[in-house]
């Protein structure tokens, strides 16, 4: 990646997030200080030397720190210039890209892919589409689709740096000649071997938070979702493994279906302290406090369907913000490991996707009945239809495991029933707060030895613990064996 700086200027905003994506999608970097003949000429070296530095601060803490920092004048004079000014340190530059570059091995096999960076028509020939070829391999005759448009079209002619050839490989630059196709119908985009692209409705994608992005990452948020050349309008959930499997290593290259997934409200960054770790725990609806899953992910809804290919980069952004507000708009990123082609997606195959919300319900015991049953209150709402919660098993603050056995009455109170029974202590326990109660209740001050004696009394707690299934169409209530 070559950094293009202004040295009259230094860092600007947009160059900044320039640099984040470099951080995203590059490996090297070099930093290219621009407009060097606008220096007054006595101070021109001083002033790069100071630039350079400030630039080399600024790399410290990213993964180009040392990158290279090299000054040139693209276009002495400006765009207005005669042509004949000759651009200052450009053999330089290229010398240093030439020493920086490593050139990758290409691999032919694989499907087809190229990324569509110009098109246009010549009269007489057709319509040509240049650009990179992603994946894959093309040979005159072959016949290439325009996945967004669902187009296919036969390779006609083709040519690299004006020279005609009759196939072309895997990171080759590329221009295709096709026929009756309208080059204004596609100005940037992919063209792929027929099919082997689908449009996606909604994908799952891994998800790492940019640390630049102030704020929080919330569920059913809108960010600006880009893949490839497209950036489309997209909704968030967030999401990350069950409690028992935080710190299982990360996959990045697909996504299990058959594991289950913790619903977050928001997505979950390690806090500097404890207190402030616990509320932001709290607030994602983790349940194992104070710990950061390795490995996040985020099913994105989009507001218009996305032709990509899987395991594709994905950037989330608010581009919505101010650009001069001097802060980063570019907000996570991840890899695309899924994509919902179906357009009724949230049907066909949402179910299987099995994130849940944890639950918990707190009431308190009212009154004991006999033994093996109570009776409970403040767990439920009085419009509650508690007979879907029969059956679930409910805890005593006093150590007991029950059953809700049935609604009682009709002000959202219930039936427990206690299979172990309650306990001599917990009997205590219970008759010692339900008598004090009972003489308040009727404007009877209590002497003083007995409100001593009657004291044990906080009340007897009820707590209901269950999961719901975000997608699951009934909602149902489950607990765990």
């Amino acid at each position: 990646m070559m950094l293009v700086i202004d040295v009259t200027k230094g860092m600007q905003t947009q160059s900044a997030e320039c640099l984040v994506i470099g951080q995203i999608a590059c490996r090297k970097l070099i930093v290219v200080l621009n407009k060097t003949d606008l220096l007054p000429e006595g101070k021109r070296q001083a002033a790069i030397d100071r630039m350079a530095k400030k630039m080399q601060r600024t790399l410290e803490n990213t993964k180009f720190r040392g990158a290279p920092v090299i000054p040139v004048a693209a276009k002495p004079g400006g765009p207005d210039a005669p042509e004949t000014e000759a651009p200052q340190g450009i053999p330089e530059l290229i010398k240093l890209l030439v020493s920086q570059i490593s050139i990758p091995t290409r691999d032919p096999s694989g499907p087809f892919l190229m990324s569509v960076d110009h098109c246009f028509s010549i009269k007489g020939q057709g319509t040509v589409m240049t650009g990179t070829i992603l994946s894959g391999s093309v040979s005159l005759g072959d016949s290439v689709e325009i996945p967004a448009l669902k187009v296919v079209r036969k390779v006609k002619s083709m040519q690299m740096f004006h020279t005609p050839v009759s196939s072309a490989v895997q990171g080759d630059r590329l221009g295709i000649c096709v026929t009756q196709f309208d080059p204004k119908l596609l100005e940037r985009g992919l063209v792929c071997a027929p099919e082997s692209l689908h449009t996606v409705h909604a994908a799952l994608i891994s998800v790492e938070k940019i640390p630049y992005f102030r704020g929080p990452l919330q569920t059913k948020a809108k960010f600006h979702i880009t893949v490839g050349h497209e950036t489309v309008m997209g909704r968030v959930m967030f999401f990350s493994p069950a409690p028992d499997s935080l710190d299982r290593e990360p996959v990045l290259d697909s996504f299990d279906f058959s594991r289950e997934y913790l619903f977050q409200e928001q997505y979950l960054c390690p806090a500097p302290a404890e207190a402030d770790e616990a509320e932001a725990t709290e607030k994602a609806g983790q349940a194992s406090a104070g710990r950061c899953p390795r490995q996040q992910w985020a099913l994105v809804e989009f507001e218009k369907p996305v032709t990509c290919p899987r395991l594709c980069l994905v950037i989330g952004s608010r581009l919505d913000a101010d650009i001069h507000a001097n802060t980063c708009r570019l907000a996570f990123h991840g890899v695309l490991l899924h994509g919902l082609g179906d357009r009724d997606y949230a049907e066909s195959a949402l179910p299987a996707l099995r994130v849940y919300k944890l639950k918990q319900k707190h009431g308190v015991v009212e009154r004991v009945l006999d033994d093996h049953s109570v009776i409970g209150r403040s767990l439920f709402k009085k419009e509650t239809n508690i007979q879907l919660f029969v059956g679930l098993r409910v805890h005593l603050s006093t150590g007991e495991l029950g059953v809700i056995d049935s609604a009682f009455g009709q002000s959202g109170k219930f039936k427990v029933h206690i299979p172990g029974g309650l306990s001599p202590e917990s009997k205590k326990i219970l008759t010692s707060a339900l008598k004090k109660r009972g003489r308040a209740g009727r404007g009877e001050a209590a002497k003083p030895e007995e409100a001593e004696r009657l004291e044990p009394a906080q009340p007897v707690g009820l707590s209901l613990s269950f999961k719901r299934y975000v997608f699951d169409a009934h909602k149902r209530m489950v607990q765990s064996p």
